[in-house]
């Protein structure tokens, strides 16, 4: 018989006759007679029972409930064994509830065998799949025409299951002890009860992700509180361009920052290496008028001397061996925005005219030319070195100096901003735990404390360097950073006449000296020294600094 047959109710029944009627038992011991008519009403009401209780049942009872349904339905249309599958990522299916009655033994659950692969096809695409134990099946089927004649299967259908015109599961029915019937009004109603258990099935697996994701919000919320623990106990300041700090020395930088960014005056920044003085420069640049335009960097001490002069002017063809094409100069590409000269200390003393030229005038020819290029530019240039002292031993010149010098900030070290190496470690932590895939919820209190008694010679470089290592090493949520014995042992101390004549007496009076020699006050050189001024006069008396005149 085929699908195609007409629909009769004793079909439903599994065969019976359209005449033939059963007797049943009823509770006072008498029989009556159910006919096929009254076994149709039993079933659609049984349908209507399953699809109702499947409509609300709740999420830890789906499994459950869907075995119950499968029992209930084998029962009442005399099949053996009913199975349910789900189809997995990969395009496979997987029986996750099967039921037989006794007697017979249920299929297995989990991941269906290989030899199902003609099977597992035919219901991704989509098609019913009607097996008998005599029918003919194509070639590829082989192997599922060997289990059915090995297992005795008799009659087989799977009713591939659908959501959102997308196939996810399948019901499937067997019989053992005869050859069952398949018409098109049975196949239609299963289907529509199995898409409602895989609807249920379908929000359970929606309501566990749900769970699963807001567990996962639960606890990256406990270690982003865990990882800002120390941040939530302290007052944060955020100035601008998000620069953060409790420093009060750094703090007063960034407010210098704030105030020179919207002039067009030339910024030197001072400080040593690793301080962030190129971080610096750029919040300097995005808040100023030209932040439109990208910041154009060079590093004078990476380019060498031959090559730095069209570096930063361009040249023209054939302005020297190798001079191929013309290009054009760091000066010329930065026209209407900023540039950053950083280590500008180490500029050959042969070319610091030509820059002074191009800061005065804002014209420059580039190498072999003799065209001159007008240019808008504003400098930003950084130095590690004292200037000022290699303007005295002749490696720079004094003009260029003071042109430069027209807005200098002094960038304090991190062993002088112990405020914030914590707080700068946290937010290395947070950059490089993303990108390299390793949460981390605190740091090692050994750790912290080595952080905070450490000198930092190379400064925020070096610490930032220090964590991505740390993290790159670690095996837990919990961070440890490795210091060395020679890392952590005190600087052997210099004699107190050279430390204070090399270092804290030439930082003094060149300040002092910038500002006039005023040391109170707004833009004074205690205020900008991060000192009180009673502060800076007792360090004056103790090193014999003196106002000339």
């Amino acid at each position: 018989m085929s699908t195609d047959d007409p629909v009769v109710p004793a079909q439903l029944m599994g065969g019976r006759s359209i005449t033939e009627s059963h007797e049943i038992e009823i509770p006072d011991g008498t029989t009556s007679v159910r006919t096929s008519t009254e076994d149709r009403l039993a079933f659609e009401h049984l349908l209507a029972d399953l699809s109702a209780r499947f409509a609300n049942v709740p999420d830890d009872d789906v499994e459950t409930e869907l075995a119950n349904a499968q029992q209930q339905l084998i029962a009442f249309l005399d099949f053996d064994r009913s199975s349910f599958a789900e189809f997995t990522a990969d395009g496979w299916i997987e029986v996750i509830s099967a039921v037989a009655r006794a007697g017979v033994e249920p299929h297995p659950r989990g991941r269906v065998p290989t030899i199902f692969r003609w099977y597992v096809n035919e219901a991704l695409s989509g098609r019913l799949i009607v097996l008998r134990a005599f029918d003919e099946l194509p070639p590829e089927a082989s192997e599922v025409a060997d289990y059915i004649r090995t297992y005795g299967v008799r009659s087989h259908v799977g009713i591939p299951l659908s959501i959102g015109g997308r196939v996810v599961a399948l019901i499937a029915f067997a019989a053992f002890h005869d050859t069952r019937p398949w018409p098109d009004d049975l196949i239609r109603r299963l289907k529509i009860v199995g898409e409602v258990f895989a609807q249920a099935l379908a929000r359970k697996r929606e309501s566990r992700k749900l769970k699963e994701t807001l567990e996962e919000n639960r606890r990256l919320k406990e270690r982003l509180e865990k990882e800002n623990a120390y941040l939530r106990q302290i007052a944060e300041v955020r100035s601008v361009h998000g620069l953060v700090s409790r420093s009060a020395r750094f703090k007063a930088v960034v407010e210098e920052i704030r105030q020179v960014a919207p002039a067009e005056a030339s910024v030197l920044l001072l400080g040593e290496t690793g301080t962030g003085k190129e971080v610096l420069a750029q919040a300097i640049h995005d808040l100023s008028s030209r932040k439109d335009h990208p910041m154009v960097k060079v590093s004078c001490a990476a380019l060498p001397p031959t090559l730095i002069e069209a570096e930063l002017f361009g040249r023209e063809k054939g302005a020297y061996t190798g001079a191929l094409a013309r290009q054009a100069g760091r000066f010329e590409i930065a026209h209407g925005s900023t540039i950053f000269l950083d280590e500008i200390g180490e500029l050959p003393l042969d070319l610091q005219p030509k820059l002074l030229r191009v800061l005065q005038e804002g014209e420059f020819e580039r190498v072999g030319s003799t065209r001159t290029i007008k240019v808008d530019v504003r400098v930003i240039a950084a130095t590690n070195r004292q200037l000022s002292r290699s303007v005295a031993e002749g490696k720079f010149r004094e003009d260029l100096f003071y042109r430069l010098n027209v807005f200098p900030i002094e960038v304090p070290p991190l062993r002088e901003r112990g405020e914030d190496i914590e707080m700068l470690a946290w937010a290395f932590i947070k950059e490089f735990s993303q990108s390299i895939g390793k949460p981390i919820e605190r740091i090692a209190e050994e750790s912290l404390a080595a952080m905070l008694a450490y000198p930092w010679p190379g400064n925020i470089r070096e610490l930032r360097n220090m964590v991505e290592r740390a993290i790159i090493l670690a095996r837990g949520s919990t961070l440890h950073l490795t210091f060395s014995g020679e890392q952590l042992r005190p600087p052997k101390p210099a004699p107190a006449s050279e430390t204070l004549g090399k270092t804290e007496r030439a930082q003094i009076k060149e300040m002092l000296e910038r500002c006039g020699w005023r040391i109170r006050g707004a833009g004074g050189a205690a205020e900008r020294l991060g000192i009180k001024p009673t502060t800076l006069e007792s360090r004056m008396k103790k090193l014999g600094i003196t106002r000339p005149g």
